[in-house]
Parts: C-alpha cells; sequence; structure tokens
C-alpha cells in the first residue's frame, strides 16, 4: 500500500496516519521529519538543505525528493508507506510521480481527509495542551473538566499564539490555493478516495480503511 495523505491543516491527518501504521505495519514518511533527520545526521543532503534553511529560503523541491529516494531504499518501505506533507502542489506531484516510476513503486492512490472550513477553526482554535504533560483538549469538543487546568496531572492548559483564527484562516487559504488542485490531479488519474473526516475517530480511521481497501478497484 503505498498512499498520499491529503488533508488541511486540522483534519485529523497526524491522528489517522498514527493509526495507519500500527495496522498496515508500513511507515509514515513525513517530509518535515525528513528535513530534521537529514540536517542532524550531516548528510549531503542534510548540508545541503541546511544551507536553505540557514538562509531563510525554502529547501527544493529536487533536495526534498532526493530525500525520499534515499528513504524509499530502507527496508521498512517494501510493503508500502504514507506521504505526508508532500506532494503540495501540482508540479511536485509530477516530480513525484516521475520519481516513483523510475524506483518501480507507483502510487496506489491518494486519501483525501475532508473537512469543513468551519470545523477546522474550531478545532485549531480550540485546542488546548497541558504545560507538564502534553494532554490536549479542545474547549468545543472535549473540553477539560476544570477550564485551563488539565485533567490528568492538574497542569495549566496552554493556547498556542498561532492557534487564532486570523493565522489559522491564512494557513487554509495558502491550503486551498496551493493543495488543492491536488484532489483533481489526482481525481483525474482515478486515484483519490475522499472521506469525512468529522465524527468519532474510530469511526473516521473505518472510512479511511474501507478506502485504503478500495484503491485499484
Amino acid at each position: 500500500m503505498r498512499i498520499v495523505l491529503l488533508g488541511a491543516p486540522g483534519s485529523g491527518k497526524g491522528t489517522q496516519a498514527q493509526k495507519l501504521i500500527n495496522k498496515y505495519g508500513i511507515p509514515q514518511i513525513s517530509t518535515g521529519d525528513l528535513l530534521r533527520a537529514a540536517v542532524a545526521s550531516g548528510s549531503t543532503l542534510g548540508k545541503q538543505a541546511k544551507e536553505f534553511m540557514d538562509a531563510g529560503q525554502l529547501v527544493t523541491d529536487e533536495l526534498v525528493l532526493g530525500m525520499i529516494e534515499e528513504r524509499l531504499a530502507e527496508d521498512d518501505t517494501k510493503n508500502g508507506y504514507i506521504l505526508d506533507g508532500f506532494p503540495r502542489n501540482i508540479p511536485q506531484a509530477e516530480a513525484l510521480d516521475r520519481l516513483l516510476t523510475k524506483l518501480k513503486q507507483p502510487l496506489d492512490g491518494a486519501i483525501l481527509i475532508d473537512v469543513d472550513f468551519d470545523v477546522l477553526l474550531k478545532r485549531i482554535t480550540g485546542r488546548r495542551t497541558c504545560d507538564s504533560c502534553g494532554q490536549v483538549y479542545n474547549i468545543y469538543s472535549s473540553p477539560p473538566s476544570k477550564e485551563g487546568e488539565c485533567d490528568k496531572c492538574d497542569g495549566v492548559l496552554q493556547h498556542r499564539s498561532d492557534d487564532n483564527e486570523e493565522t489559522i484562516g491564512s494557513r487554509l487559504k495558502v491550503y486551498e490555493e496551493q493543495t488543492c488542485p491536488l484532489v483533481d490531479y489526482y481525481s483525474k488519474q482515478s486515484m483519490l478516495r475522499k472521506i469525512k473526516g468529522i465524527g468519532d475517530i474510530e469511526d473516521i480511521f473505518k472510512r479511511v480503511c474501507d478506502a485504503i481497501d478500495l484503491l485499484g478497484k
């Protein structure tokens, strides 16, 4: 199973990816994680990426694809992988397809976790995180028993400064402009499966798994 996982910030991609890892025994390949690991290791690609990052520039697609290629050479990807965070736009998707064709590891499909804008705003702006144990709450959907206090350790709940409507609205606009065209890209290849990312986590996970089971059919 080789898939791209798509979804806006706050759609629950991270949660579902972890559950997929456990169910299917395949790795999640996050470009952010790849970059951090490459820089920390001091590899050739990592050193090149660090130069861009230190200069305040975006790491080139060529470098990211090089890191993905190296990662896909590792043994744990033989039965598949979940790509998260790449591609983000059509040129990246086209370059990724060329790479995977060269490696003879073409994608089986793309899974879109679809959530309405208003729900995304509530999910993100309502997040509160315990500064002691890291437990995450949401004042709208899963609030603590006592306002501002963690149920597990009585720690103080913090609201990230960038979890506000203005910042989140900007992030969602960027997502819509750059990433949403990927929905059409994969749809035209009959590779896209769209699932509703609302409701209980287990219910969403069942929809994701059902969609994966339909890939290639």
